[in-house]
């Protein structure tokens, strides 16, 4: 095989690996598939999970597409005309208890016609209540794995995130972050071999992680009022994704699939004109805690 299909197959694993188990995490629910072409070259496997015991709904997309590179494309990324080639993973989950928290990871691979190529991605955790032991859980989890590679990674990717991942007209955050990278160029062989090698493993960090998370918080008890609040942070992670998220924006731009470009969405989200919560409540400590470049592996309580 040459690169690109070593890379997509691997992907295409990777979407196998996690469905499954995340299906085993739920007790209840399993993926349906969904085929598709793109009319512009290339194509991909949406699986959607609904009404599960855990997972209320969620997606696990894989996408490999090609073609001339769109004009809109082309001009965003200061990239000449050619042939692209784009493959990846991209996951988001919704969960029926408020006190387990959405979940995005997404891990890529683009390159032209003229030999630019790139890796990109990220993972990162959006509770609907923010507690800290899960968010030091998280980052210590995400540190270690950038850490492996190079020390570096984690403060460079952890800031990447914190910015990126900033609700400007909210002036919060959308949740604790994570990391988030692109443009990882390999300049030789070995740093594209490393580079390729980190994706991996932050693609594998997905199910350890997220599956610990489950298990901590799916059991806890809730009322109508943190269903509530769970629906107006969902109001926040949509407004996220379609008002800034680059993803959405280059599946849509390059004629991808609208229904699996969307599949983010959670099936049910509000919005409450000027809510206030209550002084010293639940939400409104999460509130304060949504703010940039939180250090979570250094919080004391």
């Amino acid at each position: 095989m040459n690169r690109k299909e070593t890379i997509s197959t691997w992907f295409m694993g990777l979407q196998d690996e996690i469905c499954k188990g995340l299906e085993t995490s739920d007790g209840a629910a399993v993926f349906q598939e969904d085929k598709w072409e793109r009319p512009g070259g290339g194509g991909g496997r949406t699986r959607v999970i609904e009404h599960g015991a855990v997972l209320e709904k969620g997606g696990v997309n894989y996408s490999a597409v090609h073609g001339p590179t769109p004009e809109k494309i082309a001009h965003a990324l200061k990239l000449d005309a050619g042939e692209f080639f784009a493959t990846g993973v991209s996951i988001v989950m919704h969960t029926q208890n408020p006190w387990v928290p959405i979940i995005h990871m997404n891990v890529r691979y683009f390159e032209m016609s003229n030999g630019v190529h790139w890796f990109g991605g990220g993972i990162d955790v959006t509770p609907h209540y923010i507690l800290p032991d899960d968010a030091v859980f998280f980052h210590d989890k995400l540190k270690r794995v950038c850490d492996s590679f190079d020390p570096g990674y984690y403060p460079t990717f952890k800031k990447w995130a914190d910015d990126y991942f900033y609700i400007t007209h909210r002036k919060e955050t959308r949740g604790i972050g994570g990391i988030f990278f692109d443009r990882l160029q390999g300049k030789d062989e070995a740093q594209f071999a490393q580079y390729w090698q980190f994706v991996q493993a932050v693609g594998k960090s997905f199910l350890p992680v997220y599956q610990e998370l489950i298990k901590r918080n799916k059991d806890k008890a809730y009322t109508e009022k943190e269903k509530q609040w769970q629906y107006l942070r969902r109001g926040r992670y949509v407004e996220f994704n379609l008002v800034y998220d680059k993803g959405t924006k280059f599946g849509l731009d390059t004629d991808g699939r609208s229904e699996s470009i969307l599949m983010s969405l959670p099936p049910t989200a509000n919005w409450k004109y000027n809510h206030q919560p209550d002084p010293g409540s639940p939400e409104q400590q999460t509130l304060a805690w949504l703010n940039k470049d939180m250090d979570w592996l250094g919080y004391a309580g």
